[in-house]
This record gives C-alpha cells, structure tokens and sequence, in this order.
C-alpha cells in the first residue's frame, strides 16, 4: 500500500461537536492520513477522543490547534474547500475525486490541505475565500453531510488516488517553488489597498471584486516568485499615488496678468 505523504493536512474549522473531531481522527486513521489542524475548536479532552476513535493515539497527540484560519493554511500550497453550497463567484469546483488527483500532484511540492466548514453552517464565503477549489460531494437534493462522513469521503478518495494510480500527474514544474497561503494572503492585502488608493471601489462592490480577483488568481496557480512579481506591481501603484498626492499643484497664472 502507497502511505499518503505527510504532507496533507486536515482543516477543521471550528467544530462544535467532539463527535466529529473524533469521527474525522477515526476517518484519517483508517485511510492513512496522520495530520489534523483545528481552528478555533470546541473544547474537548484528548481521552475522549480516543475513547470514540480506537487506536489513534499517534493522530490524537499530534493534532495542533489554531486561533485564525490564515495561521493554520499559512504554509499550504493548495487548500481544497469542501461545500455543498452553490456560491455567486465564479470559482473553480470539482467533486472528490478530482480534487484528491490534484491535491496529491501538488502535494509533491509542499503541504497541502483539505478544508472543513463549522456543523451548522460549512465554510462562510471569507473561509471558502482562503481555498484553490471548491468541492462539492454528489448527493441528492439533501445535499448537508454529516462532518466527519464528509472527510472520510475526502480521504477515501486520496487513499483510493494514492493507492490505485501509477502515475499522477502534477503540475508542470517551474523554476520557483509554488506560492503558499501566506503569499497569497499578502498579495490579496496589498492589491485591495492599491484598488482602495487608486479609489478604484468608487463606484463597485470591493467584496465581490475581491473575490473575483481571488478566484482568477487561484485558477492561474502561480508559483511563488510570481507572486511577488504580482506584490511588487501593487506595492508600485501604491507608491506612485503616494508620490502624485505629495506632487506640489501646478503655480495657476493670475487672472490680473496680462498675456
């Protein structure tokens, strides 16, 4: 049996209930995945999870705990976001199987993770924002799963993708290491200041521009000295505005002087 790299994560963020964190322990264990990250959790005892999820005491141990969503994608190269939700932007969204193909050919290049909304509502549109694609598992019109059930059909399908193909293919290599979260999070700041300084919102809505933006990046996958290319054209109009602003006016001629 091929092992999973290390290098996927699980991203819960905010679970309410203990159950499901056990249940997703107990799903990673039977599929050969080892990491788990939590967001901002319900309090729960480490015992107890194990009392739920037998035989898991490495993952248990091991799961580290987050304040803020951007901290714990902070150093993942790609981010799939689970949803069942149809959403207004234009962003990329693939079903599990696709999404376990890709995420194993990035996973060659660094960590990457797979995302997990709160029980009683999934992933808002600023946590889904953080994610390359959107996934969505086939159901019926009852499309609302169950938390744990969810990541074990994600993990199936990575384990599935791991075990049974004998070549995956990745992303085409570049000369650059590929752009982790942090990049992007820094170049989606520093455009939406540059957007703000240019008054390039006057008249538009900065959120769904933002998120436009956001998905036309992701669907580029660029790596990450293009990223900073990308910063530094930002950090350029910023500094010329400032520049034209502090510009002394043009001297007006007197009105009383004769030409």
């Amino acid at each position: 049996m091929i092992v999973l790299p290390s290098a996927v994560h699980v991203v819960l963020y905010e679970p309410q209930d203990p159950v499901n964190i056990a249940g997703t322990v107990r799903a990673m264990k039977n599929m050969g995945l080892r990491s788990l990250r939590l967001v901002r959790p319900v309090t729960y005892e480490p015992e107890r999870i194990e009392g739920v999820a037998h035989a898991t005491r490495d993952i248990v141990a091991s799961i580290r705990h987050f304040e803020s969503l951007d901290d714990a994608l902070a150093d993942c190269v790609r981010v799939a976001g689970f949803s069942a939700r149809r959403r207004a932007a234009k962003r990329e969204r693939v079903g599990p199987r696709e999404a376990a193909v890709d995420l194993l050919g990035w996973a060659e290049r660094g960590p990457v993770a797979l995302l997990f909304g709160r029980e009683d509502r999934g992933l808002d549109n600023a946590a889904l924002d953080r994610a390359h694609l959107v996934v969505t598992i086939p159901t019926t019109v009852h499309a609302s799963m169950n938390l744990a059930q969810a990541v074990l059909i994600a993990a199936y399908e990575l384990h599935v993708a791991a075990v049974g193909a004998t070549r995956i293919l990745a992303p085409p290599r570049k000369d650059a290491p590929p752009a982790t979260s942090e990049q992007f999070e820094r170049l989606f700041a520093e455009a939406d200041q540059a957007l703000d300084r240019m008054e390039f919102y006057k008249t538009r809505y900065p959120e769904y521009i933002l998120r436009t933006m956001r998905s036309l990046v992701f669907r580029a996958a660029p790596d990450s000295r293009e990223i900073e290319l990308l910063r530094a054209m930002a950090y350029e109009v910023m500094r010329a505005m400032d520049r034209a602003r502090r510009a002394p006016s043009s001297p007006r001629a007197d009105p009383g002087e004769s030409e």
